[in-house]
């Protein structure tokens, strides 16, 4: 056999066996590291909690991949089934980065013995012990720090999180005593959808990890697996020991579970429950990242997934619908929806981030005053809207996309139409406040609006009182429904405030000029939302 050796990224690796030449690709220096978009949560004084971003070119050979906890098998039947979906992205995940020359580290724990004679658990047992291992780095780590403890977590997995039919629990219990398996600790090692290489290392111990990963001078850590709320966070070699401990770890946000029952607290939807815990980690622990960075394509979604996808675009700075919506969802949305956000740039405020997320939007909702994003940004909207998609606009959404007249124009064309293609409006001001009588706006409901529907379970019997300034909206264009209508003081004209349209693009849409956010206190406003 003949072997010519790798001289440069413009060479491949050419092996003759047996006559046969079998060839290689080339290793470009894109192909040794990893191009990470990482995401993290702070809380404002304002009550704001801000997302951010910051994108980071990792070494393949410093980088490390950890796969958590990806049984064979589990006491819950819905986490199989959900672990079976995920080692396939897992593996793929697992593959590219190990071409590209990260470790992989699979840490299946209390499954040591099944691996006892396997090269890769022989080869982590061989590695010499780290001389400055951190303080507890082999125990159980319940909270990074003080702060994240007095927080807590935001799902209550008090009840083990089981989300099982209890009837068909009862039978994979039955199934996994059959087999002698020890139905509440049914696992033996990892699942074997993920391959595991003769070079790779398989280890439970936080000593040996954090050792494998001095002996290989890693500073980037991606962690993968089951489950987010418990192992992914408090293993020894999990995401709070990494993190405290000076690595740069981040959690693969799709490739992920938790261990929830919608039946407790605070009683949402099982992946809205993983969404929640995701979103504690940003702020409180570590970054995210998502597989599509290293892999291409779409995160990973599970099949069982069906909650429909509310994306909300926010970028305004008078009403704080960036405190208020995101609340608001929390409450009363993540039961039933996929709730995602598009915010604009803390900096540049004409540029909003993960615009992509509006392409799998099953509803838009648009908070933004004066912004013009660029042009493949508002593509985004556009085409969810030549879709037939439905929109939701709140109080500044009538003058989302386009500057003050007479304000000197980008090179950025935005869409001073949006408001009356896709609401039917006609928005030219407000109404202001003159006066004390002024202070505030009183809304009714019209007389028998089309849309009674979604009037049901409101009390509009009387005037309702909102510190919202009144916008001029009329005349609407044809096709409106009015819902609801405002005054000022005792000036007219009366102004429509809510009402739906069929828009351009054949969907329907609402909006509201209320937003303010003493209207989130109003009862009547939340239910109309």
């Amino acid at each position: 056999m003949g072997i010519s050796m790798l001289r440069s990224g413009g060479l491949a690796i050419r092996i003759v066996l047996a006559g046969v030449a079998l060839t290689t690709p080339a290793v470009t220096f894109a192909e040794t590291h990893f191009d990470v978009n990482q995401r993290t949560r702070s809380k404002d004084d304002d009550g704001w909690i801000r997302i951010h971003w910051q994108s980071s070119r990792w070494p393949a050979e410093h980088t490390a991949v950890i796969v958590c906890d990806m049984w064979d098998a589990h006491h819950c039947l819905n986490a199989v089934r959900r672990v079976k979906q995920l080692a396939p992205r897992i593996d793929q995940l697992v593959r590219v980065s190990r071409q590209r020359g990260a470790t992989i580290i699979h840490a299946p724990s209390s499954c040591m013995d099944f691996y006892a004679d396997h090269p890769a658990r022989r080869q982590a047992v061989a590695v010499p012990r780290s001389a400055q291992l951190p303080d507890a780095i082999e125990t159980w780590c319940h909270w990074k720090n003080d702060t994240e403890q007095s927080v807590g977590y935001p799902i209550d997995a008090s009840d083990g999180g089981e989300d099982d039919d209890l009837e068909e629990h009862a039978r994979w219990h039955e199934q996994l005593a059959a087999q002698g398996r020890n139905p509440k600790s049914p696992w033996v090692r990892q699942i074997e959808t993920i391959g595991i290489h003769d070079t790779d290392y398989i280890t439970d111990d936080g000593a040996e990890t954090w050792s494998i990963l001095e002996q290989h001078r890693i500073n980037h850590v991606m962690l993968v697996g089951v489950h987010t709320n418990m192992c992914v966070l408090g293993r020894p070699f999990g995401l709070r020991q990494l993190s405290r401990n000076g690595k740069h770890v981040v959690l693969v946000r799709d490739l992920t579970d938790t261990m929830y029952n919608p039946a407790m607290p605070p009683y949402v939807n099982h992946f809205s429950g993983t969404d929640l815990i995701i979103e504690h980690i940003e702020q409180h622990v570590c970054p995210t990242i998502t597989s599509n960075q290293i892999l291409g394509g779409k995160p990973l979604r599970f099949r069982r997934d069906r909650r429909p996808h509310i994306v909300m675009m926010i970028g305004e700075q008078e009403y704080k619908t960036r405190v208020t919506l995101p609340l608001f969802a929390r409450q009363r949305l993540y039961q039933d929806f996929h709730v995602s956000y598009v915010f604009a740039d803390s900096k540049d405020i004409h540029y909003f981030h993960d615009t992509e997320q509006i392409a799998d939007a099953d509803l838009l909702l648009v908070s933004v005053r004066r912004r013009l994003p660029p042009a493949d940004q508002l593509a985004q909207v556009r085409r969810h809207i030549e879709l037939g998609k439905p929109v939701i606009g709140i109080r500044t959404a009538s003058h989302a996309f386009s500057l003050r007249n007479g304000q000197a124009e980008t090179d950025r064309g935005g869409w001073p139409d949006f408001d009356a293609e896709v609401f039917g409006g006609s928005y030219h001001g407000h109404h202001g406040n003159k006066s004390s009588e002024d202070e505030r706006t009183f809304f009714w409901q019209e007389e028998n609006p089309a849309e009674q529907s979604i009037l049901d379970g409101v009390d509009l019997d009387t005037e309702n009182i909102t510190t919202s300034w009144l916008y001029k909206t009329s005349p609407l264009h044809p096709g409106t429904n009015v819902l609801l209508m405002g005054r000022v003081g005792g000036r007219k004209p009366y102004e429509p405030v809510s009402w739906t349209y069929i828009h351009r693009g054949g969907g329907r849409s609402f909006y509201t000029s209320l937003g303010h956010p003493d209207d989130f206190d109003d009862p009547n406003f939340v239910k109309i939302l």
